[in-house]
């Protein structure tokens, strides 16, 4: 309470320096999510919050001040019976969430607090946050960035916001530092480049490092191994672009440390490396009538025991210091979204392809192929690699008059569940195999009045069956109302959803009623939410299954 109090008398005094000078600018935004649980033991929607609290409220204030040169930043969050530190339980705490100060100085810019940054694609650092699954990966210290011309350089030193179940406000207690050099600019009149170099340290506090010799000392003999306190990360990367063509690469190599091997059973010394790159071409104007265009992306990574944590023993989504999401394609339609690839850390070869084709004006063609194996040395118990995910897409967009668009399409994907949800393989049904076509139908009414139906169909005979989904939407000016329904229609229950989840056919019912005004965004919605992989922004967790209302506030000032 006193850090809160002492937050908010600061911004007071600066709010009232800024206007007696008359320049301070005063900006911001809230977001708040307050939900309404109803217990549906049908679906399995029975933990702890349906059965003792019923509601939870998670909002965030963020208010930034900017007066010559300088700029002040607070943000208070508020976790309310919250599920979304472990959605298996709630968490209770309010308080300043993230709060920095910062100036710039002709080139360099100076910035203590909380801060959110990243080196490259991110794949060794990226400081970042995902509200939406309660994740924040800001750190707390000191950066400093200089620019000159077509150089910029900047470094970090301090700690990872705490992600922990139980404590959201502190940080973890391992120093983090970093460095990065870029250069960005012409190579010749007709190449632009972009090339750089990083480096991260993490440092392992004392008590973890009493786990780690405790763990490895009970190990068999010939695991056992001599820890280091310091892990190093760098990468290189460049990107050039030549006139429609542009093509990425970047390495990331970590020195050996502690990290954990496939069942999590037993420590092991390893380094990590990743390769990850890729190509992109587009052309517009082919034809004779100058009206069509073609685009083709091509992405590959490989991943080796790059495992970079603020500690071996953080899991899931906790304490990742760099950001190494599947390449695969992010889905949108509720079915089709079902089943992600989630980054195997200790190693996958993963690959993606997409060619997006307008033939004529009013018809788009887009075709996408993903496919994900495990290495090697993570593979089965022979070493051989695993089939881990692959998937097939395709969509066709028509634009049929000025008021009417269309969209069908298919998608088949292989999912090895046991490995992505760590589940444990049924004796009948090792994989799912899917096969889901789709189709969207768009009206204009008038310019601000549409109606939009979306229908899916997943057929499978694993995990809990096969589903059908249909959304209706309408929007009328500032509102928005939507109905739908996904059905269970063809229910198969595995060993580890047997006795969970009925085995009936069920209905996920939804609503949604939306209102926007100007900034301004407030929903009501009704759902029920199958239980399954959530993914947003690259980032996934396995969840339970949600049933209840969900009244939602975004606006900012």
């Amino acid at each position: 309470m006193k850090s809160i109090l002492l937050s908010l008398a600061l911004f007071g005094s600066i709010g009232l320096f800024a206007q007696d000078n008359d320049k301070g600018v005063l900006s911001g935004n809230f977001m708040s999510n307050t939900q309404f649980y109803d217990r549906d033991s049908i679906i399995g929607a029975t933990t702890e919050v349906y059965n003792k609290y019923k509601s939870s409220t998670d909002a965030w204030l963020f208010l930034n001040y900017n007066i010559k040169g300088y700029s002040f930043s607070l943000r208070y969050d508020m976790y309310n019976n919250s599920p979304l530190l472990n959605p298996q339980t709630v968490y209770n705490k309010q308080g300043i969430g993230f709060w920095q100060a910062s100036k710039d100085i002709g080139n360099l810019n100076l910035t203590v607090g909380y801060f959110y940054d990243q080196f490259a694609s991110g794949m060794i650092f990226r400081a970042y946050e995902e509200r939406a699954l309660g994740l924040d990966y800001a750190i707390q210290g000191l950066r400093v960035k200089y620019t000159y011309k077509n150089l910029s350089v900047k470094g970090f030193a301090g700690q990872q916001k705490g992600n922990y179940p139980s404590d959201k406000f502190g940080v973890f207690p391992e120093a983090i530092k970093g460095f990065n050099a870029e250069y960005t600019g012409p190579l010749t009149k007709s190449i632009y480049v972009t090339g750089g170099l990083s480096t991260v340290n993490r440092t392992l506090d004392q008590s973890n490092m009493n786990k780690v010799v405790d763990q490895i000392n009970g190990q068999d003999l010939s695991t056992r191994f001599i820890p280091k306190y310091n892990t190093y990360a760098f990468n290189g990367y460049a990107r050039i672009g030549y006139k429609n063509l542009s093509w990425y690469g970047e390495y990331n190599y970590k020195t050996k440390e502690a990290i954990m091997n496939q069942d999590g059973s037993a420590l092991i010394n390893k380094d990590g490396n990743i390769l990850f790159s890729t190509l992109s071409f587009s052309k517009a104007g082919l034809g004779s009538k100058q009206k069509s265009s073609f685009g083709v992306n091509v992405q590959y990574k490989r991943v080796e025991n790059f495992v970079l944590r603020t500690s071996p023993y953080e899991q899931l989504n906790n304490g990742l210091i760099g950001y190494n999401p599947s390449i695969t394609r992010q889905n949108t339609y509720r079915l089709l979204a079902r089943y992600n690839a989630v980054t195997q850390f200790l190693g996958e070869e993963s690959m993606q392809g997409e060619l997006v084709y307008t033939p004529k004006k009013g018809t788009t063609i887009t075709m996408n192929v993903s496919n994900v194996n495990s290495l090697n040395s993570n593979g089965d118990s022979s070493g051989n690699a695993l089939h881990l995910f692959s998937e097939y897409y395709l969509e066709v967009q028509q634009k049929i008059n000025s008021r009417t668009k269309v969209k069908f399409g298919l998608q088949s994907i292989y999912y090895d569940q046991s490995r992505f949800e760590q589940k444990v393989r049924d004796s009948t049904y090792r994989d799912v195999k899917t096969i889901t076509p789709f189709a969207e139908l768009v009206y204009k009414f008038t310019k601000k009045m549409s109606l939009r139906v979306e229908a899916q169909y997943l057929e499978t005979d694993a995990d809990l069956g096969s589903f059908a989904n249909a959304v209706v939407e309408l929007n009328f000016q500032h509102w928005s109302f939507s109905i739908g329904d996904m059905v269970n229609t063809k229910p198969h229950r595995s060993s580890f959803s047997q006795g969970v989840v009925s085995d009936e056919i069920i209905h996920y019912y939804s609503g949604f009623i939306g209102y926007t005004s100007g900034p301004t965004v407030v929903s009501l919605a009704y759902i029920k939410q199958v239980q399954g992989v959530n993914c947003t922004g690259g980032i996934c967790r396995v969840e339970p299954a949600f049933s209840g209302v969900r009244l939602s506030l975004s606006t900012s000032f």
